[in-house]
Order: structure tokens, then sequence, then C-alpha cells
């Protein structure tokens, strides 16, 4: 019951408490949380389709985005845990024809048709696997039935095998402004093991006159953290991207589904374990030591720019929980709070569609708090952190129960002050994720009134400094 009560009283919850005294970088918490903290333990509506007419029916506000589904690959990486559909054919025409018509369908609807749309999003699978005349006629779909605003983003994303110049050409055609290109590694080897096909010369090589063309933003990603990946590998890789004068890149931990082919591999002893977190939290550093050093803007936690016409502007809406109008097989979207999953069995997708259904598989209820929670997740993406700024958003009282955090983290070496506020060290960005479910941990003791914050001059006490749980 002490401890209870101790925990009761504490101005620093269990889940914003960091481990003082070693290297924060490395070692601030015993494990690194997920940033989909809004997955948590969703309510499901009891009868989506009368839901969905409902919200359909419903004019939408605030910013808004677009995510298009393309659940096709043409073979099965290691490292992924989403494979879905093999690109057999006549898969592209009979898909692309579902997904225009279920954009033809809602096209009209209040939902829809009550504001602009400030991004859209191909994601997969690979959407560049389609044939270029279903590419074109789906972006230019898109253009057709959703009002997208005049400066608009329009990502389509793809890897290296099977984007030719002609399914480029289309894309460009169509409308496309932004490629994202899972290159995940140049390391030839290290590609050919996670079931990349190119080689690092053709990788570097369809980068490079993607980037010639000097028609859109081109982005990569990269992956960190793999199996036989050596920091000296990464490193080229980061100097291999200054070197391209791409607009944008993402560097993101490799997260080890338990169901990818990589996870069963190490299991099997196939391959050696994936990078432990302290080799994680080397790796990202000196992908924010290259990159800074090379003036490359950092956007978000995983993502920098070089140019201003990369915006990276789908990602961010999405992190602050953006309303998402979700098309495709699997696609999942956000309407009026709720969180909605549509059909990821293909087939089935495009027989509901051709019925005149939105095929639902899942939505969930709106949950509490999910505006004020997105604000203060996004806020952090600018690598900064003012509690006046967050108490705007949350309500009154909240800066003064949010300052003893603050300072147990300066203290830990997460933070650093500034005027207004903190800014994140090199070791806050890596813990990122963590510090958000430390500041909605705050927010829901601040909603529930418990605890009380210490005052400024105060040391943090003795059970602030356990390490997080985990």
């Amino acid at each position: 019951m002490a401890d209870d009560a101790a925990t009761l009283a504490s101005p620093v919850p269990e889940a914003a408490r960091a481990i003082l005294g070693g290297d924060p970088l490395t070692g601030a918490f015993t494990a690194r949380r997920s940033s989909h903290w809004f997955a948590g333990r969703p309510t499901p509506v009891e009868h989506p389709a009368t839901a969905w007419e409902a919200l359909m029916a419903m004019p939408r506000s605030g910013k808004t985005v677009a995510y298009i589904h393309v659940p096709f690959c043409a073979n099965h990486c290691l490292f992924c845990g989403f494979y879905r559909n093999p690109t057999r054919d006549p898969f592209s025409g009979p898909y692309s024809r579902a997904l225009i018509q279920e954009l033809e369908a809602s096209a009209d609807h209040p939902a829809v048709r009550s504001g602009p749309v400030h991004a859209v999003y191909f994601g997969g699978g690979t959407p560049t696997a389609l044939d270029e005349a279903d590419l074109h006629r789906v972006i230019a779909a898109v253009r057709a039935n959703l009002p997208l605003a005049p400066d608009c983003e329009i990502t389509v994303e793809g890897r290296v095998h099977g984007f030719d110049d002609a399914r480029i050409a289309a894309c460009l055609e169509a409308g496309a402004n932004r490629f994202s290109i899972g290159i995940q590694t140049f390391d030839t080897a290290l590609r050919h093991r996670l079931g990349r096909k190119a080689d690092r010369a053709g990788a570097e090589g369809m980068l490079a006159a993607l980037r010639a063309r000097d028609q859109a933003a081109v982005v990569c990603d990269l992956i960190y953290g793999l199996p036989n990946q050596t920091l000296e590998m990464w490193r080229r890789d980061l100097r291999l991207v200054v070197d391209l004068g791409l607009d944008g890149v993402d560097l993101y931990a490799l997260t080890l589904n338990p169901s990818s082919p990589l996870a069963r591999s190490i299991e099997k002893g196939a391959l050696p374990p994936a990078a432990d977190l302290p080799a994680q939290a080397r790796f990202y550093a000196a992908g924010l030591e290259t990159l800074d050093a090379a003036g490359w803007h950092h956007l978000t936690q995983a993502h920098w720019a070089r140019t201003t016409r990369e915006r990276n502007l789908y990602n961010q809406l999405v992190k602050e929980q953006a309303t998402c109008l979700a098309y495709g097989a699997g696609a999942g979207g956000l309407l009026a709070g709720h969180r909605y999953v549509l059909d990821s069995d293909e087939a089935a997708y495009r027989q509901r569609v051709a019925a005149g259904e939105k095929p639902l598989s899942m939505m969930f209820a709106p949950m509490p708090d999910l505006s004020a929670r997105g604000a203060v997740a996004a806020s952090l993406e600018t690598g900064r952190v003012s509690a006046e700024h967050l108490e705007a958003r949350v309500g009154p009282g909240f800066a003064d129960r949010l300052a003893p955090v603050l300072a147990h983290w300066a203290q830990a070496g997460l933070l650093a002050p500034m005027p207004g506020g903190y800014a994140l060290t090199p070791a806050g960005w890596f813990w990122q994720a963590n510090l958000i479910a430390g500041l909605h941990a705050v927010m829901s003791q601040h909603r529930d009134g418990q605890g009380a914050p210490l005052p400024p001059q105060q040391e943090t006490p003795s059970h602030a400094r356990r390490p997080h749980p985990g």
C-alpha cells in the first residue's frame, strides 16, 4: 500500500521515468516504445456499415490525407511482416478497376467533398508493381474524385526492381509529385540477403535517374539494425544518400516482426541476431550526425530533408491524427475520430466493391482526448518541448504538472534547456516514442487529478530514478 501511495503521489509517472547516471543515448530506458501510441485497446463499433453511412453524411473539418493501398509484391522481402499477395497476372487491371470504383462510389459524399485533401500516399505492398497504364489511371482517378488542395503532396511508394521509365513517366504525367523508394540498404550482399533484387549500382542508378528528371521530390528509406550490418556499412549508406543529392531520407530502426521470414531465419540460426537496442541507438546517432553535418534539415524523428521541395507532409499529418480517407484492400483510415480498416482479402475486397459496398473489416470508436494526444505527440516532432504550448492544448495546470517531468528528462540527458522550453538531445531524438508515452501518462494523471507537481527548485525524488518497466 505504501508503494502504491508513493506512485500515486509521484510527479513523474512510471511510464515517464528514465534511468539516470548512464549513457542516455544507449540506456535511458530498458525498451523502446512503439510510435503507434494510438493503437491501444480500441472499442469496436457494433454496426460498422451503419456507422459508416452516418459518418459519410457528415462534413469533415481540419487537415485531411488520403491513403491508397496496393497490397502486391514481386517477392517477399526477408524483413517484411506485411506481405500479402504475389504479382501474378492479371492482378493489375482488376485491382485498379476496383480502386477506381471505390473512389468514385464516395466522391460526392459530404465527408469527402467538404474540404481539401492535403496529401495522398500510395503505399503497399508495392504500388509501382501496377502496370504503367493502371498507375496512370488510378492516380488520375484520385485527382478526379478527391478535392485535392492546389499544393497537395502526391506520393508514390516504390522499389528499385520493376520501377522502369514507363512507370515513372506514367506517375509524373498523372500528377504524382513525390517518390519514396524503399532502398533499406545499398550494400549489394545485404540487399540480396534481404530479398532485394537490384544491386548497389542498380539502386544508385535508379535514384540518380529519378532525381535527374527534376519533376518530383525524391526520397528513400534506409533501415538500421539489420543482421550483419556494421556501423561502417551504415555510414557508407548515409554518405551515398548525401552524395546522390536526394530531396529527403527516412532512417528507420529495424522492427523485427515475429511473422517475418527474417525473424524465422534468426530463430533457426541461419542469420545472426539483429542489432540490440544500444547498437540501434549508435546507428541512429551516426545518421543524425552525418545528415546534420551535411546541412540537412531534421523534419521529424525519422525524416530529414535536403531541399525545400521535400515536406514529408503525409507522414507529419498522420502523426497529428488528421482525417485519413482510406482506399484499397487492407487500408486503414481515420474519420471523425473513428479508426477503420478495409477487408484485407484482395478477392473479397474486389467483390464487395463491385457490389457497391464499402468493404469495411473493422471500425473502432474514437479514443478519448485523441485530438489533444495527437497534438502532444506531434509537438515532439519539432524537436522542441514547451510546457506552456502543451498546456494550451491539454488544459489549465498542465504546465505545472509537466515541469518536474521535463526537469527529470533534462537530468537524464534527453532534453536540453532552450528559450521557452527544451530541445531534444540526440538521445532524446532516439527515445522520442518513450517521451511521447511519458507525456501521455502525464496527460492521464492530469485528467484524473492524480499526483502533485513539485516546485521547480526541488530535486526529482529517488523513486523517479527507477528505470522504465518496458
